[in-house]
């Protein structure tokens, strides 16, 4: 629709919307029966599964007008949300999170962390390539297939820098 923005190199499914003042990065892939509405930003290189569901109003009413009471939802940077899976809104999702398909997110969820389930509930973590990181005792986990290694501090993890 017109009002949004969308980055290079966008990919999209059949039977996408765009709603006015939607932001898409560079290199996001949309996949089939995605809406994204008013309130939605995505950074660079973010995935939506088939059928995931963007929210932008807590508590709709078909009788009541609350177009102006959109929330804001983030996700950041290389973060993929799985097929069927609802985002409600005003719950950024940091980059590099994983979404499993059919999760319901109804809380902000950290950089790399891999939420599963209704509600979702975080199980652990993911690298920048989608591979699950097992941290050793000292809080250190290589990805299977880059070989970055990611450090795990206070509930937070950051990849390391050669």
């Amino acid at each position: 629709m017109s009002g949004c923005k969308i980055g290079e190199k966008c990919n999209f499914g059949q039977n996408v919307v765009v709603s006015p003042k939607v932001v898409l990065g560079n290199n996001v892939k949309v996949q089939n029966n995605v809406s994204i509405y008013t309130g939605v930003e995505c950074e660079d290189d973010v995935f939506l599964g088939p059928s995931m569901v963007f929210t932008n109003v807590t508590n709709p009413r078909s009788a009541v007008n609350r177009r102006g009471d959109y929330k804001k939802t983030l996700v950041g940077k290389g973060a993929t949300i799985g097929a069927n899976a609802t985002i409600v809104c005003g719950h950024d999702i940091g980059p590099f999170a994983f979404i499993g398909a059919g999760a319901v997110v109804t809380k902000t969820v950290k950089a790399y962390a891999l939420l599963v389930g209704n509600p979702a509930r975080q199980i652990g973590w993911m690298s920048e390539y989608g591979h699950r990181l097992e941290f050793d005792k000292d809080g250190f986990a290589v990805c299977m297939e880059s070989k970055e290694v990611y450090q795990l501090v206070n509930d937070q993890v950051s990849k390391k820098e050669n």
